[in-house]
């Protein structure tokens, strides 16, 4: 799905035939060092959505996760619910987080994922004045072992966006995220998918 109209387009999906679908990676509260040795052995392509109030702690985590093949894209300062901010408030969380993620990464984010998935037209006009190039949002969710779908087949379709977020064993009743992550890939492989690069397509 793509929400254009001349401003910046809002997608949860990729148009494509190709059996691929893209991983997303939000916020940045857990900071695992067997996730990113996981994710170098794997090799296989992810986008990490960064918040600072999350990442800030520990800049450096998410510096050894980019040299494992990851991309770092935007999730705002604070993570507020965007709806709710004016379109002042709405650009210094977009346009804050474009440069403190261009100071400690080395490259401006080209896409932003709204914390709640929630954006309105100011969200919009916010993100292109920041360098934005496309608002990000989802059609599966990670859960500890299963998939959540938003269509009713239950299924994914070649050029889906799968949204994970770094969380802890609390947060995963017991569960590493280097086990929710294999979960994860096992659901894709299953169903004869493999993990695309989500910048190769938008």
């Amino acid at each position: 799905m793509k929400t254009g109209g001349g401003r910046v387009p809002v997608i949860s999906d990729i148009p494509t035939k190709d059996k691929v679908v893209f991983v997303t990676i939000d916020d940045g509260a857990e900071k695992d060092p067997k996730f990113v040795q996981m994710m170098k052995d794997l090799n296989v392509p992810f986008t990490m959505f960064l918040t600072d109030s999350a990442i800030s702690s520990d800049y450096g985590y998410f510096k050894k996760l980019k040299a494992a093949g990851g991309t770092v894209a935007n999730h705002t300062l604070t993570h507020p619910n965007l709806r709710t901010q004016g379109p002042g408030a709405q650009q210094h969380e977009i346009c804050g987080q474009q440069k403190k993620l261009a100071k400690e990464y080395g490259d401006t984010p080209r896409l932003l994922r709204p914390p709640y998935g929630n954006w309105n037209e100011s969200t919009r006009a916010a993100a292109e004045q920041c360098g934005v190039e496309a608002i990000v949002l989802w059609r599966e969710s990670m859960q500890i072992t299963n998939m959540q779908y938003q269509r009713g087949d239950k299924k994914l379709h070649p050029g889906d966006i799968i949204l994970a977020h770094f969380r802890g064993k609390s947060e995963l009743k017991g569960t590493t995220m280097t086990e929710m992550y294999a979960n994860m890939l096992r659901h894709i492989q299953e169903q004869g998918f493999t993990v695309g690069r989500l910048e190769d397509y938008v």
